[in-house]
């Protein structure tokens, strides 16, 4: 695959993964209550580097989750025959927090609603706000990101890949033509 751009590089994602922390504990006044589940795969490795940043500020740990949402898709049919299910590992009451669902890419907002039918039924959070590394637009439900590392307008016949270390050997973002894949 030929890469169009590279928006976001090592660096840049980690003062963006730093300054949302900095605005979540804003927002949230702290961290009593304050917990961050993130969409596996590439959500739940932000998730866990959130809460690194948030304990270099605030010098303790908050739980991190990760929620797998493969049977909640609304496009499960199309995704796979057989689908691969993962395990979802949220090892702490979600009741009466302030949970912060953490995904690499906000798009149509149909993985966002995935993860929010996933979540009820592990309890009743006070409030659910939304992290994304990048918000690339083209909504198709009424879903917005409370906290975001880079607004990126983009063509319907662009992908946006997030490519974290963990995963992928390198931390960056990069614009890429769908036809180039």
């Amino acid at each position: 695959m030929t890469d169009k751009s590279k928006i976001l590089d090592k660096d840049t994602i980690s003062r963006s993964l730093m300054r949302i922390a900095h605005e979540i504990l804003e927002k949230n006044k702290g961290i009593e209550g304050l917990c961050l589940v993130g969409i596996r795969n590439r959500g739940a490795y932000l998730a866990k580097r959130l809460g690194e940043c948030i304990k270099k500020i605030e010098g303790m740990d908050i739980p991190v989750g990760i929620l797998d949402i493969t049977l909640y898709r609304d496009d499960l049919t199309l995704v796979a025959a057989q689908p691969i299910v993962h395990k979802t590992e949220i090892n702490f009451d979600i009741n009466g927090k302030n949970l912060i669902l953490v995904d690499d890419v906000l798009y149509t907002g149909r993985t966002i609603r995935a993860a929010l039918d996933a979540l009820i039924d592990f309890g009743r959070p006070r409030t659910i706000q939304l992290a994304v590394l990048i918000d690339r637009g083209h909504r198709e439900l009424p879903i917005r990101a409370d906290y975001v590392g880079k607004n990126l307008p983009t063509a319907q016949n662009e992908t946006v890949e997030v490519r974290l270390s963990e995963t992928d050997g390198k931390d960056e973002v990069v614009v890429a033509d769908k036809d180039s894949r």
